[in-house]
């Protein structure tokens, strides 16, 4: 009787974000998607025109890369078999990670099975001492924006620090990281900075030349320094005119970068690259990739095959059309009087709204039109917050966008949002 109770209180707390309206088990299942060159969802049997995808560059139906898949499949199975250090590690991951390191002009990369498996393991591992004959969680300070991504949060509070040494700089302020620096000259022994570079809920980027310069100020008054890890999943692959995300947008380098396979490479995983000393550190001691399978040998192959892609001309097309895309819905919605994150120059472009019963309105309206928006409310934003996240793709047509801005338009003054 008493795990009846337990259960009992489980049911109240499923009741109290029911009643919240902020619950997020009751996905929509697509059986599949149609065969255009910007490809429909079909949801029980209707099509849907996706504007909630991460698939920034369209790459996950590309030929290519369902081919790659398909053939390595073929050869290495379905799955990895086992972890990457008993049994699980195939040529093509390495081909993967070499790739990947190429592109971001570093030394080795590591694939995780996702991103925020990646993020729980280099964020532990690098503020952690490497053995407890070394340094101690007393030696580090971590410094976060106060808008960090769930897994960076996690990642964090995992490492188990004394709530002195977890410290929050205000959003986008590089004049906030630069006092706390200050402040704390001579109490630790190292620091590790922690950012996005692209914030998924605005569509807004971190300065990380702005942030690299604060960086390098107090690099050398810290005994080990102060390193730089930037989660960029949002940026890579979807933003800067070559796809290198943050780093390439606002010309500044992280010391760790941390990205993902699953948004605009269109495939599936995260990966970290880095120096070859803190990626070979991050072998022996992240616990996500020693512990836990990797991506299969046929995702690893389609993501070899998007990274490829991305970094040739075909994949430059494709950014181009993106920010072509951006650009128009942005001039759209601004014409019709949508308040939409207006400092966005990213695929991301939020519609906010603010209150939660017309953001879910509109989004359940929106998908009876056949579009799949997605409303984001409290907690993931702050109460009066709520928006719709407009995701675009490559894979949009101007026809697409034409199509969907009118029908958000109309929606939104038959709900009297404008």
């Amino acid at each position: 009787m008493s795990k009846l109770n337990f259960y009992n209180s489980l049911v109240a707390e499923v009741a109290r974000i029911d009643q919240a309206q902020v619950s997020k088990r009751h996905e929509h299942l697509i059986t599949k998607f149609t065969a255009e060159v910007s490809p429909k969802a079909i949801i029980e049997g209707k099509e849907y025109r996706v504007f909630n995808s991460n698939d920034y560059l369209g790459l996950r139906h590309l030929p290519e890369l369902k081919r790659a898949d398909h053939a390595m499949a073929e050869v290495c199975g379905t799955g990895p078999g086992a972890v990457r250090f008993i049994s699980g590690s195939f040529e093509v991951h390495r081909q993967l990670e070499k790739a990947l390191a190429k592109f971001h002009g570093r030394d080795d990369a590591m694939v995780f099975s996702s991103a925020f498996a990646a993020n729980l393991a280099v964020l532990f591992s690098l503020i952690k001492g490497q053995n407890k004959d070394s340094l101690v969680n007393g030696d580090t300070l971590v410094i976060s924006d106060e808008l960090n991504h769930r897994s960076i949060i996690d990642g964090v509070r995992l490492a188990n620090l004394d709530s002195a040494k977890k410290l929050i700089f205000k959003h986008l302020n590089v004049e906030s990281l630069a006092e706390i620096l200050e402040a704390n000259l001579g109490q630790v022994a190292r620091v590790v900075i922690v950012t996005d570079g692209v914030f998924s809920m605005l569509g807004e980027y971190q300065d990380l030349k702005a942030v690299r310069a604060v960086v390098d100020k107090y690099d050398a008054q810290y005994d080990q320094g102060v390193l730089l890890v930037v989660d960029d999943c949002h940026g890579v692959a979807a933003f800067g005119a070559t796809g290198r995300g943050t780093e390439e947008v606002s010309g500044g380098k992280a010391d760790v970068l941390v990205g993902t396979l699953g948004k605009g490479f269109g495939a599936d995983g995260g990966y970290v690259v880095a120096d070859q000393t803190v990626i070979d550190y991050l072998r022996e001691s992240a616990a996500t990739y020693i512990y836990s399978n990797s991506i299969s040998p046929g995702t690893a192959a389609a993501a070899l095959a998007a990274v490829g892609l991305v970094d040739s001309p075909k994949g430059i097309e494709m950014l181009q059309k993106l920010a072509s895309n951006v650009e128009f819905l942005k001039s759209e919605l601004q014409k019709v009087g949508i308040v939409f994150a207006a400092n966005s120059v990213h695929p991301i472009q939020p519609v906010l709204i603010g209150d939660t019963e017309k953001t879910k309105n509109l989004t359940a309206a929106l998908y009876e039109l056949g579009f799949l928006v997605t409303n984001i409310n409290y907690p993931v934003v702050p109460r009066g917050r709520d928006e719709i996240r407009v995701q675009l793709s490559a894979s949009h047509t101007t026809e697409d966008v034409r199509v969907f801005l009118a029908a958000m338009t109309e929606t939104a003054k038959k709900l009297a949002i404008i």
